[in-house]
């Protein structure tokens, strides 16, 4: 059975499987079929774009960065070579196919229980993060009850953090009752979370450096589609040092600065479409919940609970890619420069905006925030890359994929530059009861909290985005066709 699903995943992919589970989701809230089939479209039309735009961006990424790393003179041992090696890796795993069969059922199970308020299967696809990180578990330990544990209990911790951001991450995407729970991109809410204060303290909540503020304050170069320019140009120069002098490396760099414009402009209009598709799955949420219950509504709804979605419906707004984008060369810079780095963080550079949006969402839309947070998180997770760089190598080597000419050790930038998920990996995987218990206390601890004070969380949370200056959040940019 396992062999076959990997075979059916292998020959349909996500842009056939994903419209597939939003349309079963979608007949199972009691959505109309109509509307339901052009939802299910809609998400295949979004990740083809998204498919599309990637792949033919991200090799121009990776050849300024690999110049502006040669420039330098500096070798880094551990090299990047996207998470689509890890996706492979999942799906071709016993460990991992198993935890999509019976994942399924323990994640549908936790909601019902209400252990969890986000319900998962609507991102069924995004379930390779857990299996990935099993993978790994099961390549350094050998010991699949252990591994298969561990993934479930990655899937309950990240599903207590996906459920803090929920309301925050619904109300500033614009898309009612949703929420992201990709491991591999809901961690960055910690550092959102506990960095915060500090930057409230420094005054930087009070530093207007969102879109609508750049539009005012820079006319035309405030532009997204400007900005992606005059960040392509910088990009271009930084990894063409030795050759500015040369006719066609400029026609190179403006090249790519076009290009890079072209992602600004078009990424927000397929994320739009893309996120039309989970729209009527919010809106049923919300009239089995009105059904359900008289109970307050909004925030405070005891019995609220939230559709997870795919992280591209947030990628193409505004304040995320901009802000991602401009982590681009920092994060190049500081693997080069990190003591004790040995990641060097390349194809999945592209990924960034998919990371920070809970840190988008937390500071209202605050781009200096997010950098700021990024830049120290995201050094912690070269860190962790390192550590981790050679047990991902081997899993890929054993269950995946051939690795790239001359390359001896990679990693995925995207699913691996994770601190925490790092720590209670190494927890995990050295079998010593104490130090997994210790994860399981935290775990149950936070659990608690969330169950007993979510409602004060959620006010919280709303306190604390208020206080960045001047930017209302992204409700405008979600597209909702009429049926």
């Amino acid at each position: 059975m396992l062999e076959a699903l990997h075979k059916f995943f292998e020959v349909f992919g996500a842009a056939t499987v994903v419209p597939a589970m939003i349309f079963i989701v979608s007949l199972f809230l009691k959505v109309n079929p109509r509307r339901a089939f052009f939802s299910a479209l809609r998400a295949g039309v979004g990740l083809t774009g998204f498919g599309w735009i990637i792949s033919a961006f991200a090799p121009m990424v990776t050849k300024y960065i690999q110049q502006m790393v040669k420039t330098t003179g500096l070798h880094l041992p551990i090299v990047d070579i996207g998470w689509q090696a890890g996706f492979l890796t999942a799906f071709s795993s016993e460990i991992g196919l198993s935890f999509f069969v019976f994942g399924l059922l323990i994640e549908l199970g936790l909601f019902l229980l209400g252990i969890t308020r986000v319900f998962v299967p609507s991102n069924l696809w995004n379930n390779f993060g857990y299996m990935i990180w099993g993978t790994m578990a099961y390549a350094a330990t050998g010991n699949f009850i252990l591994s298969f544990a561990f993934m479930v209990f990655v899937l309950l911790y990240s599903l207590v953090m996906s459920e803090v951001l929920a309301d925050r991450w619904s109300e500033y995407y614009g898309v009612k009752n949703a929420t992201i729970n990709s491991i591999h991109n809901i961690e960055t809410l910690i550092p959102a979370l506990i960095l915060d204060p500090l930057w409230n303290l420094l005054g930087v909540n009070k530093v207007k450096l969102n879109p609508e503020s750049l539009k005012t304050k820079l006319g035309i170069f405030g532009e997204p589609m400007t900005l992606g320019f005059i960040l392509g140009v910088i990009i271009g120069v930084l990894g063409s040092l030795r050759n500015l002098a040369s006719i066609d490396t400029w026609g190179g760099i403006l090249g790519f600065a076009v290009a890079l414009a072209a992602v600004m402009t078009i990424f927000p209009l397929i994320t739009g479409v893309f996120a039309s598709a989970f729209a009527p799955l919010a809106e049923a949420v919300e009239r089995n919940k009105k059904k359900e219950s008289q109970a307050e509504q909004g925030a405070l709804d005891k019995k609220r609970w939230f559709i997870a979605v795919d992280d591209g419906v947030g990628f193409g707004e505004p304040a995320t890619i901009i802000a991602g984008l401009i982590l681009v060369p920092i994060m190049v810079v500081i693997s080069l420069i990190l003591p004790g780095n040995e990641a060097l963080p390349v194809v999945d550079l592209i990924a960034i905006p998919f990371m920070i949006e809970a840190m988008i969402a937390v500071s209202k839309g605050n781009i200096l925030k997010a950098i700021l947070n990024g830049i120290i998180w995201f050094s912690l997770g070269l860190y962790a890359a390192s550590a981790l760089g050679p047990i991902y190598t081997e899993a890929v080597k054993h269950f995946g994929t051939a690795l790239p000419a001359g390359v001896t050790l990679i990693m995925s930038f995207n699913l691996l530059a994770h601190p925490l998920t790092a720590l209670v990996f190494f927890a995990w995987i050295s079998g010593n009861p104490l130090y997994i218990g210790v994860t399981v206390v935290i775990y149950l601890a936070f659990l608690f909290l969330l169950r007993t004070h979510r409602e004060s969380i959620y006010a919280y949370l709303k306190t604390m985005a208020d206080k960045n200056s001047g930017y209302e959040g992204s409700c405008e940019k979600i597209f909702i066709a009429e049926d």
